[in-house]
Parts: C-alpha cells; sequence; structure tokens
C-alpha cells in the first residue's frame, strides 16, 4: 500500500476472512500482495497466502483476503491516490471486482446496521427454551494485553494482524468451553479498525459466544484500548470488533456438535 502510495498508510478494515487449510510447523506460508484497485483515498489491496509441504512439494491455499487501506493525510489535506497500473488479464479482472467488493461491503454495514436497530426494540429478542442450553455468561473472556515496541509497526500503531492474534486467543478460549476439543478457526467476519492504538496502550479484550449452530459456533469480540489517563478515568477507546466462526473435530476428524445456548 505504502509503495503505491508513497507515504504513509494505514489499515481501514478487512474483508471476512476464510480459512481454507490450516498451517503447521514445518511448512512454507508464502504471502503475495498486490494493490487492486486505488479510489480516491483509499485502496483495496488483494492478500493471497498459501503453505508448502517441504516433504511432498504440495502447495495449498491458505486463505485469499482483501484489506483496504488508507494514505495518512500529509498536514490538513488527504492524499489522492494515482490508479493503478494494470498489466495482465488477472489485473483487470481483479480492478473490477473491487469496485463490486467496495459496494457490498458499503452496503454490509448499513444492513447490519439495521438489523441492530431492529433487534433492538423492547420485547423483539429471542429467548432460548431448550432445557439442556448453557449459558452464554459461561463462556465471557477477559484479556488485557500491554501494547509493547514489538506489537507495533513503524508508526507506532500496534500491528492489525497482532490485534487479530490476541482476538483469536481469547475467542478460541470461549469456544472451548463449549467443546471437549481444541476449536479450529474457519473465519474472520466484519473485522473493522473504528479507531488506533499505540505503544504503551492497555487493550482490553471481551470475547463471548453469540450463538452456536449445529458444527460451528460464532464468538463476538470487542477490543477496547486505554493509555494511561484513560485507564485511571476508565475511558476506554473502542477500536476493533469482530464476529469469528469455529469448528470443532474430534480424533477422527469428525465435525463435533455444539451445544445450545441461552443469552
Amino acid at each position: 500500500a505504502e509503495k503505491h502510495a508513497g507515504v504513509s498508510c494505514v489499515t481501514a478494515s478487512m474483508d471476512d476472512i476464510q480459512f481454507e487449510e490450516a498451517a503447521r510447523v514445518g511448512q512454507i506460508i508464502a504471502i503475495r500482495t498486490k494493490v487492486n484497485r486505488a479510489f480516491k483515498t483509499s485502496m483495496e489491496v488483494g492478500i493471497k497466502v498459501t503453505v508448502q509441504d517441504v516433504l511432498t512439494n504440495a502447495e495449498k491455499i491458505v486463505s485469499v483476503a482483501y484489506a483496504t487501506y488508507v494514505a495518512k493525510p500529509v498536514g490538513d489535506r488527504k492524499v489522492e491516490l494515482k490508479p493503478v497500473q494494470l498489466l495482465s488479464t488477472e489485473d483487470h479482472l481483479e480492478h473490477s471486482l473491487a469496485i463490486e467488493r467496495r459496494r457490498i461491503r458499503l452496503g454490509y454495514v448499513q444492513v447490519f446496521q439495521k438489523l441492530m436497530q431492529e433487534s433492538n426494540k423492547e420485547g423483539d429478542f429471542y429467548i432460548c427454551e431448550e432445557k439442556d442450553a448453557l449459558s452464554t455468561e459461561h463462556t465471557h473472556v477477559q484479556s488485557t494485553e500491554l501494547v509493547l515496541p514489538p506489537h507495533a509497526n513503524h508508526h507506532g500503531n500496534t500491528f492489525g494482524g497482532q490485534i487479530m492474534a490476541w482476538m483469536q486467543t481469547v475467542a478460541s478460549i470461549s469456544a472451548s468451553r463449549l467443546c471437549r476439543s481444541h476449536p479450529i478457526l474457519k473465519s474472520v467476519n466484519m473485522f473493522k479498525f473504528w479507531g488506533p492504538s499505540f505503544v504503551g496502550d492497555r487493550l482490553v479484550f471481551n470475547a463471548i459466544v453469540n450463538n452456536t449452530f449445529h458444527n460451528s459456533v460464532e464468538v463476538g469480540v470487542r477490543v477496547e484500548a486505554y493509555n494511561c489517563e484513560e485507564w485511571i478515568k476508565a475511558q476506554p477507546r473502542h477500536i476493533n470488533s469482530a464476529f469469528l466462526i469455529f469448528s470443532a473435530v474430534n480424533d477422527k476428524g469428525e465435525l463435533l456438535a455444539f451445544p445450545r445456548v441461552r443469552p
């Protein structure tokens, strides 16, 4: 992103990320990225992650994801980005798809906000009446992390990937309280940066199971940041939220069923 913009850039959001394959110790991971399309002040960066087994030489796709980056303003003005130079048929295809992904992304947020408003109406909520349903309170997990220099990029901002890794940890613990196996992350949905965090900030992660389906579970994670003054005054900054989807398998590789939950 910075190679294209020529100035410092920050991550604005990530589209939903699907994990097709697990990467394990001893395998080689290759990460390839390129700017698919530049809009006026933001751009879409495509990310392709593959894993190669050193013994068989077989290469498999772990994930294909799309990140939105914005150029940091220079002074009081926003940086307008130059168009992307398209060299191949694949470049032209991704350039065309990027505008559609952007349209869906913006519409996705509006639809979600509308659903939230409708579900907040008094008396309009669902309560699981199943006898053996488990309370979601049992799945609540909270964790606090101190942002240190190795956790930050060259701007002093916390790495988005580091935040996602911490989010996955608390979400995995939350999901594990409903299954007798290690949960497997299948996707990360609606991962958006609402604001930055910096070296020295305390990040508080709250995770809880929102709902279970037959062979999967959705865990919601909210991240709040505090500097020293905000910590004393209990004035958090909401910087991230996301929904993580997990499944679980037994020793035979068969999908396990999750119990129903009661909000």
